[in-house]
């Protein structure tokens, strides 16, 4: 699939996309929905980690109205979940199933739907001049693809319902406060903090790793008594992996371990 409004490279087994719409602050419509998701898939098939973020001074202002209605304009009618159930949601599940680490990286706005492209990864790194939002009450909408779901586990249900609610600017420095997000560099570091990351995970032990991922997103929704046998599962199959027996074999040889992915 050739792409439009978005970019795909591969740096040695690190997949990186980047929104690519520049004009509209990456705001993002059908178009580059159907990109991304078709991106993810590749990534997910043929990289062993996966960096997202944004060309120019934002990661994503959020959707893209204009883009979305098209000659038709304004349907006081329409089912907007429409869009949700068939591409949004569905994509927002995929990646949470991901089988290799997730990292985003922020500049400038990451607005409505753009707020949960980069929370949803596993580690989110923001420059100074971040900011996160969420601004459906601001034109009569409720917050979609996960937003309620991810800011009330990340912050807690009082600290989401005032951005859900208010729709007001988080910067990057509340956002670190708050825990919404790891990291925050100054805004020409970002893009070389963001790749040393992504490569550090895309040299790691890639099936630990997925099952790392795997024990936290159904951690969230598990009792104790779930999560410790979802744990004793997993540790049965990293522990049958080749990167942990070389894992171990370079502690024991006192060097650094060459994991394969396999």
């Amino acid at each position: 699939m050739s792409y439009i409004k978005i970019s795909y490279e591969k740096q040695g087994e690190l997949a990186i996309i980047r929104l690519n719409d520049p004009d509209v602050l990456n705001a993002m419509g059908p178009t580059m929905m159907k990109e991304l998701d078709d991106a993810i898939a590749v990534a997910a098939g043929s990289a062993r980690a996966l960096l997202l973020t944004g060309v120019g001074r934002a990661f994503c202002s959020g959707g893209n109205m204009s883009d979305a209605r098209g000659a038709g304009g304004y349907e006081p009618a329409a089912d907007l979940g429409t869009e949700l159930e068939t591409i949004i949601n569905p994509l927002m599940i995929r990646i949470s199933q991901l089988p290799i680490p997730f990292i985003s990286a922020v500049r400038g706005a990451a607005a409505g739907i753009g707020c949960s492209f980069a929370l949803i990864a596993d580690i989110v790194l923001a420059s100074e001049t971040a900011f996160f939002m969420q601004a459906f009450a601001r034109i009569g909408l409720v917050p979609d693809a996960g937003s309620s779901w991810l800011l009330s586990r990340a912050i807690g249900r009082t600290r989401a319902m005032e951005m859900m609610l208010l729709g007001e600017r988080i910067d990057a420095a509340k956002a670190l406060e708050w825990g919404l997000i790891n990291r925050v560099t100054p805004d020409d570091e970002l893009d070389q903090a963001a790749l040393n990351l992504a490569t550090k995970l895309a040299e790691g032990p890639t099936r630990s790793l997925a099952m790392i991922r795997e024990a936290a997103w159904a951690a969230a929704d598990q009792n104790f008594v779930k999560v410790l046998a979802n744990e004793r599962r997993l540790q049965r199959d990293a522990g049958r992996t080749r990167d942990h027996r070389e894992g171990v074999t370079a502690f024991l040889e006192k060097r650094k371990p060459r994991f394969t992915g396999i």
